[in-house]
């Protein structure tokens, strides 16, 4: 167990690239052999643009990299967080971070985008998109996706991960991202199956329907029990979901410019 953390602590930047070109491409290859959705659209020319939106988001990666480093270090030196109270195995230790940092590197920051219309307005541009596929997990605002890193960072404050631990944590939530937007269709009692612990496929898609109240469900990213214990999961028929937000432009969710302008556009109402 301690090697395998160790290559994870050491895990170069080609191979974590790799992993998110890895998990698009097994998802988008789903995509074509059992789709959910017929979505007539042109499937690149929707990718590209999503796919800017992964430009971004590296960027503020590369950015707050070093920020994480100086975290690491303050947690490792002064011994503080959850893990450095209890002592468990590795295997435990390593599942508890995982889970501490999914609940406050996911599902609490994202109920908050939802909750606040500051914060809502970043996160508008990850709901408008029509024809939700794969490529609609790397479409984040820089705003949203700022905001997604600095809670990240006081997760792992408070889970007292180290490094190999959150990486672990990293390569699980992309694997999630872009399985549980991809068009694809599973067999229900599959996907019901998985739902009872992980974010399945169709979990997901009713987060992204148009409307009120089922935008504001299924929050989770690797982990459903945090919706079943705040009381935010529902699950049905994944063909009722329309997708997109019912106060935006459907025909704008391609036009880069217009999605990069959103959160200032105080034209765009909000419902709250």
């Amino acid at each position: 167990m301690g090697e395998f953390l160790n290559f994870f602590e050491i895990m170069p930047a080609w191979q974590k690239l790799s992993w998110i070109v890895g998990c698009l491409w097994f998802s988008w290859s789903l995509e074509g052999f059992i789709p959910l959705f017929e979505l007539q659209y042109q499937k690149w020319k929707h990718a590209w643009v999503n796919l800017a939106f992964l430009a971004t988001t590296v960027t503020i990666n590369l950015l707050f990299g070093f920020l994480t480093v100086v975290i690491f270090d303050w947690v490792r030196t002064n011994e503080i967080g959850l893990l450095y109270l209890i002592n468990l195995p590795i295997w435990a230790e390593l599942l508890i971070a995982v889970m501490t940092l999914d609940l406050i590197g996911q599902y609490w920051v994202h109920y908050l985008l939802h909750k606040y219309k500051w914060m809502w307005k970043f996160h508008m541009v990850h709901h408008s998109d029509s024809k939700v596929d794969v490529t609609t997990g790397t479409r984040h605002h820089p705003g949203d996706y700022f905001l997604r890193e600095v809670f990240a960072l006081l997760a792992i404050v408070l889970a007292g991960a180290p490094l190999a631990y959150y990486v672990v944590y990293r390569i699980v939530t992309i694997f999630f991202t872009y399985l549980t937007h991809a068009n694809i269709s599973m067999p229900y009692w599959l996907d019901k199956t998985i739902s009872l612990v992980f974010i399945s496929p169709n979990t997901h898609k009713f987060h992204h329907h148009f409307e009120r109240p089922w935008t504001n469900t299924n929050y989770g990213n690797i982990f459903s029990f945090w919706d079943r214990l705040f009381g935010t999961m529902v699950y049905d028929d994944p063909r009722k979901i329309k997708y997109g937000l019912d106060v935006l432009d459907e025909a704008l969710d391609e036009d880069i410019v217009y999605q990069f302008k959103i959160p200032f556009d105080k034209n765009i109402k909000t419902d709250y």
